[in-house]
């Protein structure tokens, strides 16, 4: 017992890795590793078929939680040190194109963390909270045809609920830790979202900055549907002047006058046409699309729609499920870990400390 602080710790405990828990250290990884992977419950129930263990939902919900909000505080850290331009010199072969990618995806959570806060319809109160998720990875070549081929293993995904400036530091020391120095081109990949390209002009101001092309559709359609409501055809035959003939060849400006052209009887159908104008003409220069095609890039942002499936819905969108923000980030800092092949290096870690 100490005399100072009136702390009092058993030496075997310590020595063992067993203090102030009931778990062994092997137990604890195994809780980790299920409790990132499915439901607290599901993962009990690994434990008792794979190891024969009896433990409790509650225990494996604790464990996997406190282990990834250890994991998130040491993200912390390291991000301050990318910040103050204290992370190691990162040596190694040039890298010839690395991709930084983002979005933002929707977590049911529990009523207090939604006080205040506006849902997506006026008026009603928000459900969700917005994990924002980013992932960097590399490309060396690609195919007889040119299209971009990901290099295998290179993905590794950052993310948590908290503001667009701190995700921009977060994503920022990823790809600093990933060598981002070391690129010989550097691309970012995401839709139109205002706060991504704000975070590219702080963080990543030297990039290539590409609008994922099939969101550039996706709002191209929404305005057909506008201007022909009823009238599928029309719709189609709308789309195949305007996508393949102006936005698919990277002529925003053509594209931006033809819809700034259009009058339309229907005053939401105007306004929509307005409003997608100043979308094409913001983004214009991230649209040059067959000029990204002919450096062989990706203009498109799957990789990123793929993890915020993989990565987050997942683990933390399945049926009935209504996280904190502090048990969310937890366990989303322990999946992002485990999928980017770091937690038996961060255990070792953790037990040697």
């Amino acid at each position: 017992l100490c005399a100072h602080c009136g702390v009092g710790q058993l030496p075997a405990d310590v020595e063992l890795d067993i203090e102030n828990t009931e778990f062994s250290p092997g137990v604890r990884r195994m809780q980790a590793i299920v409790g990132q992977e499915a439901p607290f419950d599901h993962g009990r129930e690994q434990m008792k078929v794979l190891a024969g263990l009896e433990v409790t939902t509650k225990s494996v919900e604790r464990t996997a939680e406190a282990i990834g909000a250890d994991i998130a505080q040491r993200e912390q850290a390291e991000i301050q040190k990318a910040l103050q331009l204290e992370l190691p010199v990162v040596v190694g072969e040039p890298m010839r194109i690395m991709y930084v990618q983002m979005d933002g995806t929707g977590v049911p959570v529990v009523k207090k963390e939604t006080v205040g806060r506006q849902g997506k319809t006026e008026g009603q109160p928000a459900h969700t909270r917005e994990v924002k998720l980013g992932c960097v990875f590399t490309q060396t070549t690609w195919d007889k045809e040119g299209y971009p081929i990901r290099d295998p293993d290179s993905t590794t995904y950052t993310g948590a609920i908290e503001s667009a400036e701190e995700f921009g530091r977060r994503i920022y020391a990823e790809a600093c830790g990933r060598g981002w120095s070391r690129a010989l081109k550097k691309v970012v990949i995401g839709d139109g979202a205002e706060w991504i390209w704000n975070l590219v002009a702080l963080h990543f101001p030297d990039v290539i900055q590409i609008v994922d092309l099939y969101h550039a559709r996706q709002h191209l359609w929404e305005a057909a549907r506008k201007l022909y409501p009823n009238d599928e055809g029309k719709q189609k035959a709308w789309m195949k002047i305007h996508q393949k003939r102006l936005l698919d060849r990277g002529k925003i400006e053509k594209l931006v006058g033809a819809l700034r052209s259009i009058e339309s009887d229907n005053p939401e159908a105007t306004e929509k046409i307005r409003t997608e104008a100043d979308y094409f003409e913001r983004n214009a220069e991230r649209m040059r699309y067959p000029k990204f095609r002919g450096q062989h890039l990706f203009v498109g942002s799957g990789v990123i729609e793929a993890g915020c499936k993989t990565v987050v819905a997942f683990r933390l969108k399945r049926s009935g499920m209504f996280w904190t923000v502090r048990g969310a980030n937890a366990i989303l800092a322990l999946r992002c870990c485990h999928l980017n092949g770091e937690f038996e290096d961060y255990w070792e870690e953790h037990r040697a400390a």
